[in-house]
């Protein structure tokens, strides 16, 4: 089993029944990352020029054609970044962060043989995000990206025009020493083993066939 397969006791993770008091034995210090504030973007991103660093297998025979792009890491490298406190809104700033995320485009060369290559896309956004009050320990910006493409036109070499699909959350984080109510340490169950149990009809079988006491 694990903590969702058929686990009962209080002391795992899950939804409280009855009361969210009962149980509460701690005050827990823990290292998180906190998020002070954060936004969703999503929006379409045409016309973006992508050049595959690299592509597997090597040496295709060109023109390619486009088939998809998806983003391979999921929290992106932020490239350029300037935070301008607004006078008007208290603890509020102007955000404007540019930032890349690689890429996978997957295409097919002139033979029709499948091929993959890795880009890197620069996306911008500009926004107003809550940021915490000046400290030793400083805030972070980060951007956490997804994109998909669902077309692309080959320009040349290994070069795409494409359109992608953009999803971003832009966050305020800080790593700090929180403190929390808490239940005490979880109880790890044990595995619960995959198995198709294809055996298991035959395993029901006796060793040795019952005696009816007749020859």
């Amino acid at each position: 089993m694990s903590f969702y397969c058929n686990c009962p006791t209080d002391r795992c993770p899950g939804k409280i029944s009855g009361n969210p008091l009962n149980g509460l034995c701690d005050k827990v210090c823990v290292q998180v990352k906190k998020v002070f504030d954060a936004c969703l973007r999503q929006g379409q991103e045409d016309n973006v020029t992508v050049t595959l660093q690299s592509v597997t297998p090597a040496n295709p025979t060109y023109p390619l054609t486009f088939v998809s792009a998806r983003s391979i890491k999921t929290l992106a490298e932020i490239t350029s970044l300037q935070v301008d406190p607004l006078p008007d809104r208290q603890n509020c700033s102007r955000v404007q962060i540019t930032y890349t995320v690689p890429v996978e485009v997957v295409y097919t060369d002139a033979n029709g043989i499948e091929g993959k290559g890795v880009a890197n896309v620069s996306l911008s956004q500009d926004v107003i995000l809550y940021v915490p009050a000046p400290s030793i320990m400083p805030y972070e910006v980060e951007a956490v990206v997804s994109v998909v493409s669902p077309e692309g036109v080959y320009v040349s070499d290994n070069t795409f025009s494409v359109t992608f699909c953009t999803t971003s959350i832009i966050k305020v984080v800080m790593t700090v020493e929180l403190l929390i109510p808490a239940y005490g340490y979880a109880n790890i169950p044990p595995c619960q083993e995959y198995t198709q149990e294809v055996c298991s009809g035959f395993f029901e079988l006796p060793l040795f066939p019952n005696s009816d006491g007749t020859l």
